[in-house]
């Protein structure tokens, strides 16, 4: 009888409808549905990027296509408006060898341009450069040259006069001052020039080399106007009388 009862109660039972969830379960069920909802989106977006970016590659490697081709070499020839012919540059020196050169800075001892006609003098600054001794080649004739480095202007430009004396500027040791007839400007002017070196070492050598080639050029100017006592002259005056040329004959 406890079976049979157990079979029935069993029985009726299973054929009872399922209990009805309550409002938590509800609230469980929606969100769990939401959540498989939303995870085919999720990845129809990861799609849609990964598609998106080749396209994006391909779109940013065109332009770079487009200026590889406009950076070709154009081969197009343009011929000047003007032609100009090169010109040989002379500056004078071109017959006369250096015999020494020191770099130094030159002081001039004049009026400046604000003290011009006042007689008021003062030192300024010609420039910094080589201070030269030139030989000439042809006439052995010596003379002092300095140009300013930079511009190459001539600051200084006058024969190597035995008669300069070179005297030391006051308060220092390595720089030497003396006064001469200047040729710098293109006229022959009497100048005071103080030239100023980097130690006293180098303003001493250049004072030696100064007054040795003053020797040479006062032995030179001596020769120039020593008097013709050996007859070589006049002997060639009367050689040259003795020539004819082709209408004398």
């Amino acid at each position: 009888l406890f079976r049979r009862a157990g079979a029935t109660q069993h029985i009726s039972r299973a054929n009872q409808p399922p209990p009805t969830p309550t409002h938590a379960q509800q609230q469980i069920l929606i969100t769990m549905s939401d959540e498989q909802e939303a995870k085919p989106t999720e990845t129809k977006v990861v799609e849609e990027v990964v598609e998106t970016e080749p396209k994006k590659v391909e779109a940013e490697a065109e332009p770079e296509k487009k200026e590889a081709v406009k950076e070709e070499e154009s081969t197009a020839t343009f011929e000047p408006v003007v032609k100009l012919d090169e010109v040989d540059v002379s500056n004078g020196e071109e017959e006369e060898e250096v015999l020494c050169s020191y770099r130094s800075k030159l002081f001039l001892y004049g009026e400046t341009l604000l003290d011009v006609g006042t007689g008021k003098k003062t030192w300024k600054e010609r420039g910094i450069g080589e201070a030269r001794i030139l030989r000439h080649r042809e006439h052995q004739r010596l003379r002092f040259l300095m140009r300013q480095e930079k511009t190459m202007k001539v600051i200084a430009n006058h024969a190597l006069d035995p008669r300069i004396k070179l005297e030391p500027n006051a308060g220092s040791d390595r720089s030497w001052v003396w006064s001469c007839y200047d040729f710098a400007d293109g006229e022959l002017e009497e100048k005071v020039f103080a030239l100023r070196f980097a130690n006293t070492e180098v303003a001493d050598d250049f004072k030696g080399k100064y007054e040795e080639h003053q020797k040479e050029m006062e032995a030179l100017l001596a020769g120039e106007d020593k008097p013709d006592e050996s007859g070589k002259v006049d002997e060639a005056a009367e050689a040259l009388s003795g020539l004819k040329t082709g209408d004398d004959a």
